[in-house]
C-alpha cells in the first residue's frame, strides 16, 4: 500500500490552527475576571501593605527559573529600583529549553529533537542577555545556571544526588554557552551549589523568588530552593516570595501560608498602592 504524503500546506494550516487555539487559551487564563472568579488574587494583592521603597546601593537579586520571568514578574520594578540606585542582579536557573512548542514554530516541525531544544535554550539565553540589557542590567550582574527546564522538582526530590536527564534536550549536564558552571551535573547538589555562589558573592540585601503557590513546577520548586538556602544564611527576613504571572501576583510578596520561614513581612508594589 502506498501511503500519501500529507501535504505541506496542511501541515502548516495545522500549526496555525494550534497557535491560534494556544493564544486564545492564554489570553483568556490572563483576563482579570477569571483570576477574580478562581482565587481573587487582585483582591489579595489590593490587601497587601506597600512594599519597601527601593534604595541607593540597596543589592537587589532577582532569582528567575526562566528567562523572561524576570522581566514579566518584575520589569517594571527593576526600572523603577535601577532610577533609584539599586544594584540589581539577576540569575537564571534553566535556560528554557523545555518549551516544545515554541521550538516547533521556530523549526517548523511538529517534533523538534534534541538539537532543536538545545539550540533554542541557546537562544533563549541570549535573548535574555539583551532583555536584561534593555531593562538597564549589565551583563556583569546576570548569572546563566542552565539546569533542566521543566526538571527542577526531580532535582530537588529523586535527583538531589543522582544525575537527571532531560526529557526535551537529552542533556545531563549544563551545556549552554556563558553558563557559571559548563559541564554542571543535572543534581540538586549541583543546582544548590551554584544558587550559593551566586549569594555568596552578590550579597543581596533583597532576594525576589517565585512563590510556592505557583503554577509551574519550577517556579514552585525555586522557591523552596531559595528559602533553605537563605534560612541557612541567617537572611530569609531578605526574602521575598511572589511576582509570578503564573500565581496571579504583581510583585514581591510577604511568606506563603503554612511555610516554615521567616520571610520579610508582606508588600505590595507601590504602584499598586496608588491605586
Amino acid at each position: 500500500m502506498r501511503l500519501l504524503k500529507r501535504p505541506r500546506s496542511a501541515w502548516h494550516g495545522l500549526v496555525a490552527l494550534l497557535t491560534v487555539v494556544v493564544l486564545a487559551l492564554a489570553a483568556w487564563i490572563n483576563l482579570p475576571q477569571i483570576g477574580r472568579l478562581f482565587n481573587n488574587s487582585a483582591d489579595r494583592i489590593a490587601a497587601l501593605p506597600p512594599a519597601p521603597v527601593f534604595t541607593r546601593g540597596q543589592r537587589i537579586l532577582i532569582l528567575s527559573p526562566h528567562p523572561d520571568d524576570e522581566t514579566l514578574c518584575c520589569g517594571g520594578m527593576i526600572a523603577g529600583a535601577i532610577v533609584a540606585g539599586a544594584q540589581v542582579s539577576v540569575v537564571w536557573v534553566t535556560a528554557g529549553d523545555g518549551f516544545e512548542f515554541a521550538a516547533s514554530l521556530a523549526e517548523r516541525t511538529l517534533d523538534p529533537g534534541d538539537p532543536q531544544m538545545r539550540a533554542m535554550g541557546q537562544t533563549r539565553a541570549q535573548e535574555a542577555l539583551k532583555a536584561a540589557a534593555a531593562l538597564g542590567i549589565p551583563a556583569s550582574h546576570t548569572v546563566m545556571l542552565g539546569y533542566p527546564d521543566g526538571g527542577l522538582s526531580a532535582l530537588f526530590t529523586t535527583n538531589y544526588t543522582e544525575t537527571y536527564t532531560a526529557r526535551t534536550t537529552g542533556a545531563s549536564a549544563v551545556y549552554v554557552r556563558g553558563a557559571q558552571t559548563p559541564g554542571a551535573p543535572f543534581t540538586g547538589q549541583a543546582l544548590e551549589a551554584d544558587l550559593g555562589r551566586v549569594l555568596d558573592r552578590v550579597k543581596p540585601d533583597l532576594v525576589l523568588a517565585p512563590a510556592p503557590q505557583d503554577f509551574h513546577p519550577d517556579h514552585r520548586t525555586l522557591s523552596h530552593i531559595a528559602l533553605r538556602l537563605m534560612s541557612a544564611r541567617g537572611q530569609a527576613g531578605r526574602l521575598r516570595l511572589g511576582g509570578s504571572r503564573r500565581a496571579g501576583m504583581a510583585g514581591p510578596q510577604g511568606p506563603a501560608p503554612g511555610i516554615a520561614a521567616d520571610p520579610a513581612p508582606a508588600g505590595r508594589p507601590a504602584a499598586v498602592a496608588a491605586r
